[in-house]
């Protein structure tokens, strides 16, 4: 079975190519997800060169110039890009046999979005509050992201593996966030929506009446804002058309067209340079990442919430990395052949599972949540993330691979 191992650049440079790629061997792994394009992090890297790594926005490779000539965004570019070690791990994993894939974050850059602040998600306030967050309407985002999703395949990998294609959420749009007012879910939901000039015009033209669906979300968050109590209960189209009203609604779902146009776009210019785009649905770290522990909703489910349709992308996208963060392996089960059911069984289904906590705590619960993620149509279980997790954690995956 296919199994790759999500690294950073970061570890091989602490510890030595050579030594990482010997131990990804040795774990069983048939491949590496290297974080070609990542974002600012505050990192516990227990065994890197320093036991914490503040990670930055950027590349780690030279952006070509002949992609992102004339563009208005051009990616930040990281210490040592220079050095090429990307090249030099495509090299590395071919003498060896192993697989090599671009893990890379589109729209979630602060830096980008601090400098831009015009292309970031603006909510019903008019606020710019989420500089992490550029939106995917945004022409100029869109041509950034046709062209990052190019530059990467261009590295000479197998597949581009998509982070953050797609609208992000209110809770992640910056770092070192502060919010003393109860919000509920749905609270935040609308809070985070995107209302900028070219959301608004897309939705109108699906025939969404925009300004309504903006007028209501002031309306709801700026009473909670006041002391009004907070909605309780998950997001759903049902409760949210209940509490917000069913323009709400319909504004929320018109971003899919957004989002799967531009996934498109991306898909294209990536097969253009000879590999193939992974879609990551963020849904499953939003519901688990921080306890394992998801609310009942299936991620596949609730994936609209970040304007993600998985059966429309199911036309497009070859293949689909499922964040399967749960400590119980029948979630796991569930989540995957959600997504399955959803795509389509002739898609590739790549389940991510955490070793280690919060999700796993002995190498019997992972190989269960291995063995569940296969039955449910996952051709392949890849691990998050070599870096992050003591040696005595990946030491876990050799069992629960085989």
């Amino acid at each position: 079975m296919d199994s790759s191992l999500y690294v950073f650049v970061e570890d091989l440079r602490g510890e030595g190519m050579d030594k990482v790629l010997d131990r990804v061997s040795g774990y069983g792994a048939k491949g590496v997800t290297i974080a070609a394009a990542y974002h600012r992090a505050r990192d516990v890297t227990p065994h890197g060169a320093s036991r914490v790594t503040l990670r930055r926005d950027g590349v780690h490779f030279p952006p070509p110039e002949d992609i992102f000539a004339g563009l208005r965004l051009i990616p930040p570019v990281q210490e040592g890009a220079d050095e090429r070690p990307l090249a030099e791990l495509r090299r590395a994993c071919t003498e060896r046999g192993l697989k090599m894939h671009a893990w890379t974050v589109f729209l979630h850059n602060t830096t980008l979005g601090l400098a831009f602040p015009d292309v970031t998600v603006q909510n019903c306030f008019g606020d710019r509050g989420s500089p992490a967050d550029l939106c995917p309407a945004h022409p100029d985002v869109r041509a950034y992201a046709v062209a990052l999703g190019r530059a990467a395949a261009r590295q000479g990998v197998d597949s581009v593996v998509a982070e953050a294609l797609h609208f992000g959420t209110f809770g992640h749009g910056y770092h070192h966030e502060r919010c003393f007012v109860a919000l509920g879910p749905m609270d935040a939901f609308l809070f985070g929506l995107c209302f900028c000039d070219q959301c608004m015009r897309r939705a109108t033209d699906l025939g969404v009446n925009a300004e309504v669906a903006r007028e209501e979300c002031a309306r709801i968050v700026g009473g909670v804002l006041d002391g009004d109590p907070p909605a309780q209960g998950e997001v759903t189209r049902a409760a949210l058309t209940a509490y917000a009203g069913p323009e709400v609604v319909a504004y929320a779902r018109a971003r899919s067209e957004t989002v799967t146009s531009l996934v498109a776009e991306v898909s294209e210019a990536v097969s253009a340079e000879g590999a193939r785009l992974t879609f990551m649905d963020a849904t499953g770290a939003c519901k688990g990442y921080a306890d394992g522990l998801p609310p009942a909703g299936l991620a596949a489910h609730d994936a609209w919430q970040l304007g993600v349709d998985l059966v429309a992308l199911g036309d497009i996208v070859p293949s689909f990395a499922v964040l399967a963060y749960a400590r119980d392996a029948a979630r796991v089960a569930d989540d995957v052949a959600a997504y399955q059911r959803s795509v389509g069984k002739d898609r590739e289904l790549r389940a991510v599972l955490r070793p280690g906590s919060p999700d796993t705590d002995s190498e019997d619960r992972l190989a269960a949540k291995v063995r569940a993620a296969r039955a449910a149509g996952a051709e392949a279980v890849d691990f998050y993330a070599y870096g992050l997790a003591p040696f005595d954690v990946l030491g876990r995956i050799p069992g629960a691979l085989a």
